[in-house]
Order: structure tokens, then C-alpha cells, then sequence
């Protein structure tokens, strides 16, 4: 349909999931899946196509979440966002036009039993009682835990993990 009506040339489109697969997924490498704050619950490809901004076969490592998708059309749209309610995403035109490099993030999810926080490479997964932290740059797969030999970064993160979700609405008990 783009193509056939020559809008093709300069738009985006914006290829992408809102968390990881189901159960009858296959995650690998990753652990987790939809509904777990793990990387293979979360951690979803994002493909972009943009004429004349996004180079042809570029990749970038940029992290980012499904709500910089919002905030990137509507600045594309030439739109502004409304300053009593500001979006919780992040609008990625610099990076995906290669104008500015992948820089480090902050993001927060979390499920009736489970809590994370990612900061650059460090991600604190909260799951009922138990707490662990890994270090994704060397760890993808979330399989060794950092939490007492980086106890202070834990605390930290914990710390960050928790002013967050104190801003959050409580899970009533018929979700």
C-alpha cells in the first residue's frame, strides 16, 4: 500500500512487540517470557524503515521501550507533547538518523509478583522476596547474580527500584 501510493519514501514504520514471547515461545538465549520481568520477557527486536533518516541496514544497541515509539511519531508528526502529562518514552529520532549515539537508560517493569529496574548495564529483578542483580554486558542470559558481591549497588538500585514504584497505582487483588 506505501509503496503504491509513493508514501514508501518518507515513512517510518516501526516494526516491534510490547515484551516477550508466550508459552509456546522460544526464547533462547534469553530466560524468561510474557509476564516476567527476565530479558526473554521483555526483550523484543525492533525494526525500523526510514527513507532518507535511518540508513539501510544499520543497527543500533540503543535500548528502548515501547513508549519512545509514542514519543518519536508524534515529534516526527511535528506534534508536541502536552507538558501536564509528558510521556514516560524517550524520542529516538537522533539515534535512529545516526545523530546521536546509544546512551544509557533507565527503565522500570513490573508484574503482580515480579520487579525490575535496568540502569545502563545494570538490571535489579525484585521476584516476591527474593532479589538479584546482573550485570548485561557480560550476562544477556541472566544467569549470575551480582547481589552480594555488588551489595551496594544492589542497595542502590533497590533504593531507585522502590521511589519508583511508590508513584505506582497498587495491583488490586482481582488482577
Amino acid at each position: 500500500m506505501l509503496r503504491s501510493t509513493g508514501l514508501d519514501r518518507n515513512t517510518l514504520v516501526i516494526f516491534t512487540s510490547d515484551n516477550g514471547g508466550e508459552r509456546f515461545s522460544y526464547n533462547w538465549p534469553f530466560a524468561g517470557q510474557k509476564m516476567d520481568v527476565h530479558e526473554g520477557g521483555i526483550r523484543v527486536p525492533a525494526i525500523v524503515r526510514w527513507p532518507g533518516v535511518a540508513a539501510p541496514g544499520s543497527k543500533s544497541d540503543q535500548s528502548a521501550i515501547t513508549m519512545d515509539w509514542s514519543a518519536t511519531m508524534l515529534a516526527v508528526a511535528g506534534g508536541k507533547q502536552d507538558a501536564k502529562y509528558p510521556f514516560d518514552g524517550t524520542d529516538m529520532t537522533a539515534v535512529l538518523s545516526g545523530k546521536k549515539n546509544a546512551f544509557d537508560r533507565t527503565f522500570f517493569w513490573r508484574t503482580k509478583r515480579q520487579g525490575a529496574m535496568r540502569s545502563g548495564r545494570w538490571k535489579y529483578i525484585r521476584d516476591e522476596k527474593n532479589e538479584f542483580l546482573y550485570d548485561l554486558e557480560i550476562d544477556e542470559r541472566e544467569q549470575a547474580n551480582f547481589a552480594e558481591s555488588r551489595a551496594k549497588k544492589l542497595a542502590s538500585l533497590r533504593a531507585e527500584f522502590k521511589k519508583w514504584e511508590s508513584g505506582m497505582a497498587n495491583y488490586s487483588n482481582n488482577q
